[in-house]
């Protein structure tokens, strides 16, 4: 029993940190606030790995995950992009900007509960990895202006619904004995980030904006070779058709 419960522990410990993440940026205390967004991803990247390594996966722990990440993830992140960049904004715009992030990341995390994915790929951004940037980038608010947070946040919505494809890495696998160094892995990481909150904040903003950037990337290489493939095709056949014609 207790270790059918480990797994839903590390997916509770990401909704408690969101909160935490939540009520950080009402206190103004933005830096944290992003790292508790940031130490979320890491419990919500360890919670499969560990029900797959004890073999106790189950549908309540899937369910447990996806509500968790709609805080973690989703609330947290634009209610920290809110507080630093747009709520000196129209209150329209601001607020409307602000719901349509976690409104998106939970249509996001509904399809991908009721539609087979596409092995090793993940369609759409992950909301994990779109909460982490949108986080990390409130952080730079000093030196970027409201508007280009406003489409920035826009784009990560967008691509969290969108059907581009991003790798997958929840799928490579946790040994059973490794289980046990997970909380050091955790506490450690706690430390660090504690003590250099917004260093390496923006040292995670790098990163998961190369993993948003390159998804991004490969669809739009996918969808000019598919443009340069019909086109070839064109040339064929009209080609065909004056030889034959």
């Amino acid at each position: 029993m207790i270790q059918r419960s480990i797994p839903s522990l590390f997916t509770i410990g990401n909704l408690m940190l969101g909160m935490f993440g939540i009520m950080m940026a009402f206190d103004g205390k933005l830096s944290m606030a992003a790292i508790m967004v940031i130490i979320a991803m890491l419990l919500d990247g360890l919670d499969g790995r560990v029900a797959r390594a004890l073999k106790c996966e189950s549908e309540f722990g899937k369910e447990l995950d996806s509500l968790s990440d709609v805080v973690s993830f989703g609330v947290a992140p634009a209610l920290i992009m809110y507080m630093t960049s747009l709520q000196d904004l129209n209150s329209a715009l601001g607020w409307t900007v602000t719901a349509i992030f976690p409104v998106f990341g939970a249509l996001r995390l509904a399809r991908f509960n009721v539609r087979p994915g596409i092995p090793g790929y993940f369609v759409g951004l992950p909301i994990p990895a779109a909460g982490g940037v949108l986080a990390t980038l409130a952080l730079f608010h000093k030196d970027v202006s409201a508007p280009f947070m406003v489409i920035a946040t826009l784009l990560l919505s967008y691509l969290m619904v969108s059907t581009m494809k991003y790798p997958n890495f929840k799928k490579i696998g946790l040994p059973k004995k490794a289980v046990i160094g997970a909380p050091v892995v955790i506490v450690v990481a706690v430390a660090v980030a504690v003590v250099f909150p917004e260093q390496i904040a923006k040292m995670i903003f790098v990163l998961l904006g190369l993993y948003a950037l390159y998804g991004f990337k490969q669809n739009i290489d996918r969808l000019n070779a598919r443009r340069r493939h019909r086109r070839r095709r064109r040339s064929e056949d009209k080609v065909y058709h004056s030889k034959n014609g």
